[in-house]
Parts: structure tokens; sequence; C-alpha cells
């Protein structure tokens, strides 16, 4: 299994930075615009075991994926989201946002991204992956939050 982990601070309320996570679909694509559905399928209270339809589009395939809230929290000072999908069936993957408040105006966002490859002859691309899309994941959040102040 790959783990990424990165940070930033992000020159936005922490509520504005978490609309783009836990909020409609038009805000996730601001950051996610790949993502062109995400339809709940069942609403657990407390968020955790909840389960989403969500459709990806990468070129002119669109993949559908049942993604599954892992870890939840939202409180005024800190909030957190972990999702898990399974990649066409060869990888296991796993999301983790945190975000915490570091005043009115600033907030720190940690990425928490693991592939674990499900078949034996996909652990050699792991060989080769960067964190580069972690990267760049999280210079897009910050891009899109700082410019929507």
């Amino acid at each position: 299994m790959k783990q990424w982990t990165k940070e930033i601070e992000i020159d936005a309320p922490i509520e504005q930075v978490w609309s783009f996570f836990d909020g409609p679909l038009e805000n996730m694509q601001k950051i996610m615009p790949q993502v062109i559905e995400n339809k709940a399928i069942t609403i657990v209270d407390g968020m955790v075991g909840s389960v989403y339809l969500q459709k990806y589009k990468e070129g002119k395939r669109v993949m559908e994926y049942q993604v599954e809230t892992l870890e939840y929290s939202d409180s005024p000072n800190e909030k957190k989201l972990k999702i898990g999908f399974t990649l066409a069936n060869m990888f296991d993957i796993t999301a983790r946002y945190e975000l915490v408040k570091l005043n009115d105006d600033k907030t720190s966002l940690t990425y928490t991204a693991t592939n674990r490859p499900l078949k034996w002859f996909v652990k050699l691309f792991l060989l080769f992956s960067t964190d580069k899309v972690v990267v760049e994941f999280l210079q897009r959040v910050k891009k899109v939050a700082e410019t929507e102040k």
C-alpha cells in the first residue's frame, strides 16, 4: 500500500473551504471537475457509513463508483472527511481531508491518500507513483478557495 500526506495553508475561512468537500455537487466540482454526479444511496446519522454513487469522467469515459464515508466530523474549529472506494477492481483508494481553523481567515488542510492494489500485477504500478496528484489537488483547493473570498 502507498500513502501520501501533504498539508497546505489556505487564506480562507474554514467553512468556505469545507463547503467544497461537504457541500453541493457544484462546489465539489470546483475542486474536482471530473466528478459529474454525486448521488446519495444511503445516508446514515453521523454520516459514517453513508454511501454515494459517484460518476467520474476521464476523457470520454465515465466511470461509476460507490463511495463510502469512513470518517466524518464537523465542528467549528476542526473538520474531517475520509472516503473510500474501489477503482476499476484494481485498487482500494481512500482520501482523508482534515481542516483546522488557524484563525478567522486562515485554514490548514491536510490531505492523505492511500492506494492499496487488489491484484498482484498492479503492485508494480505503485513503484512508480509519486505525490504529484496530491500536491496538485491541494494547490487547486487553495487557488479556488482563495479566489472565492
